[in-house]
Parts: structure tokens; sequence; C-alpha cells
């Protein structure tokens, strides 16, 4: 077994523009829940923790001091992963709802995804796991608008016809021997 650490990624942090514009949406539209806020302790912007999951503290925090003219995110995107394909339907309804434009949906294999802007100008990713793996980078369209089944056999069908196919068991089977050796 190896003594080696192997840090996870536990949050992520971003600057925002207008803090109170992205905690409605982040809380209103995606549904997550404000779990503290306050001043930084150093740079005295104010800090809003956000989390989906009673067992994290935060996954997601909100921080005032993006500049005005900032003319682009320093993120090239983030992402979140919801449980499955009604869940991510009922967000993109809920994004249409507000106004908001989806720029692109992607099969990716292991993965079914869309694309959208927050209102900050950051490139999201709303995301569910596919039991499949092939090589990435990947992506190829897929219509959500379809049933589950419908939608889940034709990922499943496109994986299959791709060279390095595998089941994601096999992937993760794999990867712990790669990485816990």
């Amino acid at each position: 077994m190896s003594t080696q650490p192997k840090p996870r990624i536990g949050h992520v942090a971003i600057f925002v523009r207008d803090i109170e514009k992205m905690r409605a949406f982040y809380t209103d539209v995606l549904g997550f829940t404000v779990t503290d806020e306050g001043p930084h302790p150093v740079a005295s912007s104010l800090m809003v923790f956000m989390s989906s999951n009673p067992q994290e503290h935060h996954e997601f925090v909100l921080v005032e001091g993006r500049p005005q003219d900032a003319s682009y995110s320093p993120a090239q995107q983030i992402s979140f992963y919801v449980d499955n394909l009604d869940h991510l339907r009922t967000l993109r309804d809920r994004l249409v709802a507000e106004g908001i434009e989806i720029d692109r949906y992607a099969n990716h294999g292991n993965a079914l995804s869309f694309y959208f802007f927050d209102p900050d100008g950051n490139y999201l990713e709303l995301y569910v796991h596919t039991p499949w793996y092939i090589p990435q980078p990947h992506g190829v369209a897929y219509d959500l608008g379809l049933p589950s089944e419908e939608i889940l056999r034709q990922v499943e069908e496109h994986c299959r016809q791709g060279p390095g196919f595998m089941m994601e068991a096999d992937r993760q089977s794999k990867a712990q021997q790669t990485m816990l050796g």
C-alpha cells in the first residue's frame, strides 16, 4: 500500500462581480444551500459558503472581488454532478425558465452533460455518470428530450462501437491498481 498522500478536490471558490446575484443563482436555480458567510479573514471580501451535501460544510464558495472589467472567467469550466437524468432535465428546465441558454449537450460516453454560462460568465457543466467508459476527451451531441431508456440505449451503443470501450467498473478497478499500487 502506498504511503504517498492522495489529495482529492474538496471545494472550489471563485471570485464574483455581484455576490447577491450569484448567491441567488446558485441557491434558487441550482439548489445549493448557504452554510456560512462572512468577511474573508485577510481581505475583508464577503465569502458565501455553499453545499449540496450535508456531510460537506462547503463544496462551493463565492468570494467578492472579481473586477468588473474582467473579460473572461479564469476557470475553463466548473462541473457539477447530479444523480440521474431526471435531475439533469429538472435543472435544465429551471435554467431555461430563468432565460439561460444551454450552450451544448455532450455525450462523453462516461457521462451525459450540458453546458451553459452562469450570470457572471463562468462556463458550467451539469452531468450524470453512465456505466460505460470510452477514452477522453470525447463528446457527441445527444437529445435530453428523449426518454431516459432511449438515451441510455443510444449511449451504450455508441460506446460499444468506440475503441477503448470498457465498463466504468473495469476502468475504476484499473485506476485503483494504478493509484494505490
